[in-house]
């Protein structure tokens, strides 16, 4: 007996005689490792499990490819019987009785570590097979009690796993004659509970997790360990570093979440090292030869900045010859902007679908019929999904999207200021949000890659291919508990699709639709509290920022300043903001808005909070022009205390000029809305303690001077057409 247990480990035997160096000799070798593994679709799971095998360089045979799966669901029932015929064939037809079998799941299954730790392993449990354990029973909680008790760790079998010499594992799968929908995880627990059979052929489970990782039951014992550029899975509860990671059961939100990092995917050190693989580039195609998309324009809500949204779309580098367009309009209120791009832009697409609020259709109704827009159409190669809300500043982001050559892939988009973006991190319970530990550094852009996760929304593209194969469904977006995108993104997972949001570029923000009223004429106007960032590329100057930079601001007069703040849009915003109010003052002298009811100089115009737009105005004050009056003048900081903001029209025939005054502000603001020659004849401003004028105002900038004392001055006469200025006196 004693030289049969010599016979049985002899490498073992002899290492506890041999010095070290004796003992490295004999390590199981590398080549005498096989992994195992059925996969009868390549599935995006798969897919990443070979490409950690590669990683480690472990040698792997598939069985089952291109077979009709017969093992069941298992993930709500027992199966997996397939698996076990699959392997007893295989074994059969293998002669080299020195091989270690790794026979292991792979769309749910990673691994961390190579074949030496691997073997090393192995060796070190001292037994002809081991099992994967587990913390839970499955499938049949009533041979519980028949389980072996370890000294320490889990005391249950896990199927997904098990290396062993083949020989020994031969023996234990030969008397299978179960069905394909049998359970494996039964068959094999029923070996090991038989303490003559797990005797015969020597089997243990490595309770303690050194070289299987389950995660289902296990989820808090493990944690990301990032140590010397590598990415390791750590068992906190038995402090080991598992070499393969599975996800087993209902865990495969958690593997995706870990497949991001192991093996050496993202790390801190070298960030990103996947993200150029595989990748499908477009430069060296002709215009002709791009792939054919989709765009899927959905507009749900009444949304600011519409108009801005179709101008971006113009200005997306891909070819309009090769893009279609699908636009659903829900609102009536976008009636107007959406006619009008497609009546000036509209010819440029290869095709356009449009589905208007008149036809009634819900959301998720809209969003089949575009998936069946490109499903149905054979020549399409892509469903580029945009929401109305969405800002896209990279026009580059659709070819970005194509070159990474996933299933679905989602731009990061964020709200300004917030932590809201278009993915998810993780599920709660409920498929609903939670945040996962990694969420705010990839927000925040702090880690940077391509991330596979478990919900993305507002813009993505998809794969045609997709929905002609696993997402053929025309009901994708229907659901009676949940909202179309998890709808979609729920039966995504459901199919083992991965989906990813990348990071790598910058490509926008999404806006809020939040307080959005759409009682003015442009009611983008009011957006600067809502939207402040967007609010400012519309409506203020492009050469804002780089005049506080460079201090290009021009100084006309004494004391009198001249910068660039308005766009045009602005301009002809507010202009047209007035018009439509229509009610303007009589321009005499008796004026029940302002305090006093009293006014010494007065002007044909309309106030700012006439059409609830003071607080804007002030906002824009503080922001925009506060700056400036604290660069010009050293020492006075103002909180932009204004009484009056106003709008005044000048006409020939009505209110040509302003008399010789002085304003009742510390400074003033003027700001020219539109442009001499164009717009209007005569005009301009003149300070008479300088005699110098300043008669051709540029539209969209202001002039800033002292209000009272050192400016006396006067509008000069509109000789011809309407000028407008917007004034505000400030701190008075």
């Amino acid at each position: 007996m004693r030289f049969s247990s010599l016979l049985l480990f002899p490498g073992i035997f002899l290492c506890a005689l041999s010095p070290l160096t004796k003992c490295e000799e004999q390590r199981l070798p590398e080549e005498k490792l096989l992994v195992v593994t059925v996969a009868t679709k390549e599935t995006d799971g798969f897919k990443r499990f070979l490409r950690s095998a590669k990683h480690f360089n472990y040698t792997v045979k598939v069985l089952g490819r291109g077979q009709k799966w017969k093992g069941g669901d298992y993930m709500s029932a027992p199966g997996g019987g397939q698996k076990v015929r699959l392997l007893k064939g295989a074994l059969d037809e293998m002669k080299d009785n020195d091989k270690i079998i790794l026979f292991i799941d792979s769309y749910d299954v990673v691994f961390a570590s190579g074949p030496k730790e691997l073997l090393k392993k192995f060796q070190q449990a001292k037994h002809r097979v081991v099992f994967s354990s587990e913390s839970l029973i499955w499938p049949d909680r009533h041979l519980e009690d028949k389980h072996p008790h370890v000294r320490e760790g889990n005391r249950f079998l896990g199927s997904g796993g098990f290396i062993g010499y083949l020989p020994n594992i031969r023996e234990m799968v030969s008397d299978w004659s179960g069905e394909d929908d049998d359970s494996d995880q039964l068959f094999f627990t029923k070996i090991y509970i038989d303490p003559e059979r797990k005797k015969s052929i020597n089997i243990t489970v490595d309770s303690k997790c050194r070289l299987f990782q389950n995660l289902h039951g296990a989820l808090d014992e493990v944690v990301l360990k990032f140590e010397d550029g590598r990415v390791r899975a750590r068992n906190v509860l038995y402090d080991t570093l598992p070499v393969i990671i599975h996800g087993n059961g209902p865990t495969k939100l958690q593997i995706n979440y870990l497949g991001n990092y192991i093996p050496n995917t993202w790390t801190f050190e070298s960030g990103c090292t996947v993200c150029q693989e595989d990748l499908r580039p477009l430069t060296a195609l002709k215009e002709s030869e791009y792939p054919l998309v989709v765009i899927g324009i959905f507009i749900q809500q009444p949304t600011p900045f519409v108009t801005v949204f179709f101008e971006r779309l113009l200005k997306l580098q891909y070819p309009k010859n090769r893009l279609k367009l699908f636009i659903y309009n829900q609102e009536a209120h976008h009636e107007r902007q959406v006619s009008s791009f497609l009546q000036d832009h509209g010819s440029l697409y290869q095709d356009v679908r449009f589905i208007g609020p008149e036809e009634e259709i819900e959301e998720a109704s809209s969003r089949n019929l575009g998936f069946d827009m490109c499903r149905k159409d054979e020549d399409c190669d892509y469903f580029f999904s945009v929401d109305i809300e969405v800002v896209l500043k990279n026009e580059n982001t659709l070819k970005i999207l194509i070159e990474q050559n996933l299933p679905i892939v989602a731009p990061m988009i964020t709200r300004t200021g917030r932590l809201w973006s278009n993915f998810w991190g993780a599920l709660s319970a409920d498929s609903y949000y939670a945040r996962s530990e990694d969420y705010v550094d990839i927000v925040q852009g702090r880690r940077v890659g391509v991330w596979n996760v478990p919900y993305v929304s507002s813009v993505y593209l998809v794969k045609a291919s997709l929905l002609r194969s696993e997402l053929t469904d025309h009901d994708l977006f229907d659901s009676h508990n949940l909202d179309p995108d998890m709808a979609f993104c729920h039966q995504a997972r459901s199919k083992g699709i991965f989906m990813y949001v990348t990071n790598l570029h910058n490509f926008g923000r999404i806006l809020s639709t939040e307080n959005y009223q759409t009682s003015h004429l442009h009611n983008d106007l009011w957006q600067i509290f809502e939207n402040q960032v967007d609010w400012q590329e519309r409506y203020i100057h492009e050469n804002y920022t780089r005049m506080m930079k460079d201090k290009l601001i021009e100084t006309p007069c004494p004391d009198v300043y001249w910068f660039p703040i308005f766009s045009v849009a602005a301009c002809n915003h507010i202009i047209e903001e007035m018009e439509n109010f229509g009610k303007w003052s009589g321009g005499g002298s008796v004026d029940t808005r302002i305090q006093g009811g009293y006014e010494n100089v007065p002007t044909i115009d309309i106030h700012m909070n006439q059409i609830n737009f003071e607080k804007e105005w002030h906002k824009f004050l503080l922001e925009f022009i506060a700056p400036i009056t604290e660069k010009m003048y050293p020492g006075y900081y103002t909180k932009c205390a204004t009484p009056l903001n106003f709008v005044v029209r000048y006409k020939p025939d009505e209110q040509p000029l302003l008399v010789p005054h002085h304003d009742a502000s510390t400074f003033t603001i003027n700001i020219a809305l539109n442009s001499k020659g164009v717009d209007y004849q005569g005009g301009g401003c003149r300070f008479l303690r300088y005699n110098c004028s300043i008669q051709a105002p540029r539209k969209g900038w202001a002039l800033m001077h002292p209000g009272r004392l050192t400016h006396y001055h006067e509008g000069l006469p509109t000789t011809g057409g309407v000028r407008y200025i917007a004034v505000s006196f400030v701190d008075p």
